[in-house]
């Protein structure tokens, strides 16, 4: 099973919210997931991102790979450089 960490959107039309999660990379964008480690609201001035460090270090020390907006939020909040020093 491939793992992927990616955004989930909720919210209404015009006014997205994410949640990021962890969730087999077959399902669908907003379908089932195994779970979620954080949000993200790009409406909020300056955007709002929470996320759990300890779950995404874990998942990502599993083999799960983050989409390109996931990978962008997680440098934004320092956690893809925690990653690779770690695994260096």
């Amino acid at each position: 099973m491939a793992v992927k960490i990616r955004m989930k959107r909720i919210g209404k039309k015009g006014q997205p919210y994410y949640r990021v999660v962890i969730a087999d990379s077959r399902t669908k964008r907003d379908g089932r997931v195994i779970e979620e480690v954080g949000y993200y609201n790009p409406n909020a001035q300056p955007a709002d991102v929470s996320i759990r460090e300890e779950r995404v270090l874990e998942w990502l020390s599993k083999g799960a790979q983050p989409t390109v907006i996931a990978r962008n939020l997680l440098k934004k909040c320092g956690i893809w450089a925690k990653f690779a020093e770690g695994k260096k």
